[in-house]
């Protein structure tokens, strides 16, 4: 049995319903289900036993869970906002820890989410100590389990990969709210105003040109079922394309796509900013010197670990996305 955790989220739905087009079903789930909407991506996958998060937590205290074969970590407060730093510390640190020490004490393949919120403003993303400076209370939860990874990586029991999340776009996160991803925000702006909205320009870049490192959840999910597969190696490791692009490639993706959807021609970025479907809005006081402008993976030691299926860029993955989107009856 794999058990998967935050598998009502975003990545974990995923993850399981890419089990699932393996055939496999012996899936033992856990989520946090306080807010019930988000049963959704739960009844897109099949599993085998769903348990809720604190009584997991519980059993995996007393060491009360049943035969599990390998564990995908998907469960974080994704909230970069958050700034209640026991809560971030518990959540994201502490339960990775404890599950980190179950899995060696039974020799189980462990993998978990880390993120490139790590890297804090950069420039540089590359897995070394030296690159590493979060802005906020969410990307040192995350750093600090890196951290125990690293010191114990000569005396694993059984192998322990963490996968450092880029900008994640795609089907299934629909319920995150704010934190959702530009490609879902500028859909619903898009159909709800006829617009999207993008920051203007700030930090040296200009109107939509901050860059991030996009990546498509299938990507992802292909990520994850590489390493599950070869049992390692054991490490820390960027999930990213390893390709920086402006928001204004996002923006230009959507509105085309669905204009194509609408069967309206598409238009180039200075047509749609000409005729406001594209706009800019001043960047927001609060989030200047916690914001990141630019993330672009190094994905040398990702490649090296045998890593070899291309990466969807923008224009394709975002396509995708908002195809598959409207498909599931979200254009109407």
């Amino acid at each position: 049995m794999i058990l998967v955790t935050c598998e009502a989220g975003f990545i974990g739905s995923r993850i399981v319903q890419g089990h699932n087009q393996r055939g496999h079903t012996d899936i033992l789930a856990v989520d946090d289900l306080t807010d019930g909407d988000k049963f959704v991506n739960l009844a897109r996958s099949t599993i085998a036993d769903y348990l809720d998060r604190d009584d997991f937590r519980l059993r995996l205290q007393a060491n009360r869970l049943p035969r599990i074969d390998a564990v995908l970590h998907q469960g974080a407060c994704s909230d970069t906002t958050e700034r209640d730093g026991r809560y971030m510390l518990d959540n994201n640190y502490r339960v990775t820890l404890e599950l980190f020490e179950f899995c060696q004490q039974q020799r189980i393949p462990f993998l978990y989410a880390s993120s490139a919120a790590v890297y804090g403003a950069g420039p540089n993303y590359r897995e070394d100590p030296s690159c590493e400076q979060p802005l906020n209370v969410y990307g040192y939860s995350k750093l600090l389990f890196d951290q125990v990874l690293r010191r114990h990586l000569r005396q694993l029991q059984a192998p322990v990969v963490g996968l450092r999340y880029f900008n994640v776009y795609g089907l299934g996160e629909q319920h995150k709210g704010r934190m959702a991803s530009v490609a879902l925000h500028n859909m619903q702006q898009y159909l709800r105003e006829g617009h999207v909205r993008l920051f203007g320009g700030w930090d040296g870049y200009g109107n939509g040109e901050q860059k991030r490192d996009f990546i498509s959840v299938d990507d992802v999910v292909d990520v994850n079922l590489h390493f599950l597969d070869r049992g390692g190696p054991s490490g820390v490791y960027n999930c990213g394309t390893g390709r920086a692009q402006p928001f204004n490639d996002i923006a230009l993706a959507v509105v085309n796509t669905l204009r194509q959807e609408q069967q309206q021609e598409a238009a180039s970025l200075e047509a749609l900013v000409n005729e406001g479907a594209i706009r800019y809005i001043p960047f927001p006081d609060d989030l200047k010197g916690r914001y990141q402008s630019y993330t672009q993976a190094d994905t040398t030691a990702l490649r090296a670990a045998g890593y070899s299926a291309p990466f969807r860029d923008v224009a394709t993955g975002v396509a995708e996305y908002v195809r598959a989107w409207c498909a599931a009856g979200n254009l109407a």
